[in-house]
Formats: structure tokens, C-alpha cells, sequence
């Protein structure tokens, strides 16, 4: 199941000359030792779906983004939830970036799948301060290869690949599978939207490139699969059997994405993707269930988590505050895993730490 992933890429740059009034709502992040916990042990195993697509005037001299769905930031924006450090801005590398690198600490995530589109894009540019602030950190980088304009094949696929390695490789925070002939990590969102990827074949010593599917008759030339949606499973349904057991039969990484919930009414206005309510940690819980299960082909190589901060989708880990700016009838966190207030705002960072405590136990008594 795709999501409405590229029409909100393509609606982005419409929409960039929205209104820039209202900073009174920009929150500054607050001081990095204000309510996050010890870090977890970070898993190398555990690889968040992190985007850097927002921008606001303080920072960057425009919105981007959060006026998805045609509203009116900061206070109004196109998310269901609301994030705490506001609407903030993915070049504020000292401010909210830092902040975002302190609660995937605190998760125990080890990895953010950097969601790309293209080379110059504002993702492009803000990525060398992420992958600073990652490092601070502890947290290694690998890429999340987005729909751009210019990816129309396969081989347009590998010339990213290559731009990303150059620019990129020499990094300390970029991500290589130590365990798996130390290759850079390259998820190829909506991959089932290229028929010919025989010519990535050849890269499978160098790189890994996942395949966003659990068709194995159209990830044949990849060298693993994710599924980027956790729809299915949070239904009840994820079908991953027939996956995870090819991953492992020919010597392919298996990375089932889990998630916590799925809800864009704001930001894509007339959706028909099924809303996922998180029935206040249930769905999040059930999918980690199912990716640790031996019948659906776990424990998994590396479990994906959808996603860190995808606000439009309604499916992020990052606090969403407890106390909203304005009118508009955001959602919150409330009564998930039994917390109220401003202590249910980081119940799914430190839930998060539990499953990966919890997978790495089942990984390492497996393999």
C-alpha cells in the first residue's frame, strides 16, 4: 500500500508562500536535560524513518510543510497532533535537531533512514548538519530514497547512490552494517514504481537497496525488503510469512516497519487512506509483536520504525504536546501506556526503548 507520501512532496513547493505570521507559536527547543531520560543502549538494528522537510522563516526564510493541506502555521498546521517543539525548522541543528537526537537516544534507536529527495532539495542541504547532530549523539545515518522528479529508473536510482556516497560516505555518522560487509543501507521508497531493476544487481556486495514490497517476484535484484506501512499490521494482517522466510533463505535483510498509527485528514484533505487509531499504545505493541514472531519471519535483520517525525501521516514517535496552540482539535497522546498530561507526551520514546530491549534479547538468542 503506498501512502500520500509524494502528493504531500509535490504540494509542498505550492504552498511555500504561505502566510509566515504568528512566530509567538515557534517554540524554542527546550535545554536538552529538560524531560528526556537516560539514554537506552542504541540499537544498530533499529532504523526510524526520520524526515527533514520542515522549515519555518525564523530559520530557513520560509514555511515548508507545515502549511500542508493548506493551513495557516505555526499555530495551524497540517498534522493531526502537535509537535511540542513546535513548528520547527529541520536546519535548526542546535535547537530541534539536537532535541530529535536526545529522544532517539532515549528510544534506544541507533539508526534514522534519512528520507531524500534529490540532490538540492532542502533535505539535501540540511543533511550534513543532521548527520553532525546524529553523531553528537551516537546515531548513525543511512537514507531513505524518495519518489523526486528525477527518479525515473533504476539507474537514476544508482546515480543517487552514487552522489550520496561521495558527498555523504566519509561521514563518522554514516550508517554501515558492520555485520553485513560493512555496506551503507539505501530503502527505496515506492519501489514497486520502476517495472526494470536489474541493473542494481550488481551492487549487492557494495550496498544494500531495499525494496518497498512483499512481492519476492519484484525484489529479486534488491538485496532486501521493508514494508514502509504499518497498516496491515496494526489490522491484524501484515502478510510478512512469505518475506521474512525468502530474506533469510537468500541471504537478504528482512526490515518489517511497525508503527504506532496512521491519520492525515489535516494535511491531505479528502483521504482515502484508512485512518489507525493507536488505541493508546495498543497498535504499536501489536505490531512489534508481529515482527518478533517466528511464523512471520523473525526476529527480523533490522526492524524499521514508521517513523520518527512523518507529522502529515500522524504516525510519529516524536512528543506531541499535551497542550495545543489555538482551536484546532489536535490530537494528543493521552492515555497511552497509562500516562496523562505532559508525562503521556514521551510514552512512545520510552515504549520504543522497551521493544528494542525486547528484539535485540530475541535476536541475539537466535542467531
Amino acid at each position: 500500500m503506498s501512502t500520500r507520501r509524494s502528493f504531500l512532496a509535490g504540494s509542498a513547493g505550492l504552498l511555500g508562500a504561505a502566510a509566515l505570521g504568528g512566530a509567538a507559536f515557534l517554540r524554542p527547543a527546550p535545554a536538552l536535560g529538560d524531560a528526556v531520560r537516560p539514554a537506552a543502549p542504541l540499537s544498530r538494528n533499529v532504523h526510524a524513518f526520520y524526515y527533514s522537510w520542515y522549515a519555518n522563516p525564523q530559520v530557513t526564510g520560509e514555511w515548508l510543510h507545515w502549511q500542508q493541506g493548506g493551513f495557516t502555521p505555526p499555530a495551524d498546521i497540517g498534522s493531526d497532533f502537535y509537535p511540542v517543539l513546535g513548528a520547527y525548522d529541520s536546519g535548526d541543528f542546535a535547537g530541534a535537531v539536537a532535541r530529535h537526537m536526545a529522544w532517539l537516544s532515549q528510544a534506544g534507536i541507533g539508526v534514522i533512514c534519512y528520507s531524500w529527495w534529490g540532490r538540492g532539495d532542502h533535505t539535501d542541504r540540511v543533511a550534513p548538519g543532521v548527520l553532525d547532530a546524529a553523531q553528537a549523539h551516537g546515531i548513525q545515518v543511512n537514507w531513505h530514497l524518495e519518489p523526486h522528479a528525477g527518479r525515473t529508473s533504476a539507474r537514476a536510482v544508482i546515480e543517487d547512490i552514487a552522489y550520496i556516497e561521495e558527498t555523504y560516505g566519509s561521514h563518522p555518522a554514516f550508517y554501515r552494517a558492520a555485520d553485513l560487509g560493512n555496506r551503507g543501507a539505501y530503502y527505496v521508497f515506492q519501489s514497486l514504481f520502476i517495472a526494470d531493476w536489474s541493473p542494481i544487481a550488481a551492487l549487492r556486495d557494495e550496498v544494500i537497496i531495499m525494496s518497498q514490497t512483499t512481492d519476492v517476484s519484484r525484489s529479486q535484484d534488491f538485496g532486501g525488503m521493508y514494508t514502509y506501512d504499518a497498516i496491515a499490521a496494526a489490522a491484524g494482517n501484515p502478510e510478512w510469512e512469505g518475506a521474512g522466510e525468502w530474506c533469510a533463505a537468500n541471504g537478504r535483510v528482512w526490515a518489517p516497519s511497525v508503527g504506532p498509527g496512521y491519520i492525515d485528514d489535516r494535511a491531505v484533505p479528502g483521504n482515502t487512506t484508512p485512518t489507525v487509531d493507536r488505541e493508546n499504545g495498543a497498535v504499536y505493541d501489536r505490531c512489534w509483536e508481529y515482527a518478533l514472531r517466528e511464523d512471520m519471519g523473525g526476529p527480523p535483520t533490522w526492524v524499521s520504525v514508521t517513523s520518527f517525525n512523518e507529522w502529515h501521516e500522524g504516525s510519529q514517535l516524536e512528543p506531541a504536546t499535551a497542550s495545543p496552540p489555538g482551536s484546532a482539535p489536535y490530537l494528543d497522546y493521552e492515555g497511552a501506556y497509562g500516562r496523562t498530561g505532559t508525562g503521556a507526551e514521551t510514552a512512545y520514546l520510552d515504549r520504543t526503548a522497551y521493544w528494542v530491549e525486547r528484539y535485540e534479547a530475541v535476536r541475539a538468542a537466535r542467531r
